[in-house]
């Protein structure tokens, strides 16, 4: 088959590798239909690494999938040949402290598709998954929104893990699909207001289309003054969501005392910097988000009741074929991307 593999920094190859197969009564055989572009993808693609998970070339990226099912294990009871399914990448062993205290995306013994050193990514015709990764889809439902489920997932989780949104003041620090998906979940689980910061104008627009009461650009305004003038008591809850150190100060700044800040964005620096006086004397509380648990059907289910419509996270469209102009668009951060596709047919 042919996979798209990483070959050095910024370089991209087509190469033929083998067709996996069935070796393991769970297992599903998967032909990828769509995928998406991950801002984690990018980071592989740019710099080789995120922190301690470094690149061995050639090697293939890629998580936020959707395909169809091909042939599946004798064990396998959920898929069956022909389902359309989206694609949960994370690949717990069920087995450790961690996955039986029913937190399988800590687990010990983690494999994620397209992580070093733990699997090969789904830039491939084709792909094998545990069954407890297939989550079948209706027919109504669009591959796309399948794919996006993986992202959509992570907003889902971390609203579930920061406050009762019901009545809520939330800031959202980073529109990027992340920040999207963040922004789709407060709205649907019933945020009051939601103040949404991000340098790119296009990504503002959407989300000023997508429900935001506010929106402000750090590199054009001052948005703790533009925020905290609209709401002097300032916010509840804070998600960062781009992985920049300026972002992570806004957002304690415009938190209330006792309130929350939620750290979804990757770095590409090694340590952050924490304020330590503003977040001692406001007593803020501060908590990481570790991609998601247990949120990939709810994600689905919000899709499908219409609670969460995210067609217009999709702003541009590539062939397996031209995967490298997709992942260099969205490096550069270029024509207002906010999330680019790879289509395999």
């Amino acid at each position: 088959m042919k996979a798209m593999m990483l070959t050095g920094i910024r370089q991209m190859e087509m190469m033929d590798v083998p067709t996996p197969v069935i070796s393991g009564d769970t297992d599903v055989l998967i032909k990828m239909e769509t995928l998406g572009v991950c801002g984690s993808d990018i980071h592989y693609y740019v710099s080789g690494k995120i922190g301690s998970q470094v690149v061995q070339y050639p090697f293939t990226v890629g998580h936020e999938g959707s395909g169809r099912v091909v042939a599946v294990g004798k064990g396998v009871a959920r898929v069956k040949p022909g389902d359309r399914i989206a694609i949960d990448p994370a690949m717990p062993c069920w087995e450790c402290d961690q996955c039986k205290a029913g937190r399988p995306h800590t687990c010990r013994n983690l494999k994620f598709l397209g992580c070093p050193g733990q699997a090969e990514g789904a830039l491939s015709e084709f792909i094998v998954m545990p069954e407890t990764s297939c989550f079948r889809i209706p027919d109504r439902m669009s591959l796309d929104e399948a794919a996006i489920s993986e992202p959509l997932s992570i907003g889902v989780y971390a609203v579930k893990q920061s406050i009762p949104m019901k009545g809520a003041k939330v800031g959202i620090l980073g529109h990027g699909p992340i920040g999207m998906s963040v922004l789709l979940a407060v709205r649907a689980m019933g945020a009051k207001e939601v103040y949404v910061t991000e340098k790119i104008d296009a990504r503002l627009k959407i989300a000023e289309s997508s429900g935001a009461t506010m929106t402000a650009n750090p590199d054009k305004e001052d948005v703790v003054e533009k925020i905290s003038q609209k709401v002097p008591e300032l916010l509840d809850v804070v998600f960062e969501c781009c992985g920049q150190q300026e972002a992570l100060e806004n957002g304690v700044d415009l938190l209330k005392p006792g309130g929350k800040l939620m750290i979804i964005g990757i770095p590409e620096f090694e340590a952050w910097s924490m304020p330590a006086d503003a977040t001692r004397r406001k007593e803020l509380i501060i908590q990481h988000v570790r991609r998601q648990n247990e949120a990939v059907q709810p994600a689905l289910d919000m899709m499908e009741n219409g609670k969460i419509v995210v067609e217009p996270m999709v702003t541009h469209r590539f062939s397996f074929r031209d995967t490298k102009a997709a992942f260099d668009l969205v490096a550069a951060y270029g024509d207002g991307v906010m999330k680019a596709m790879i289509d395999f047919e």
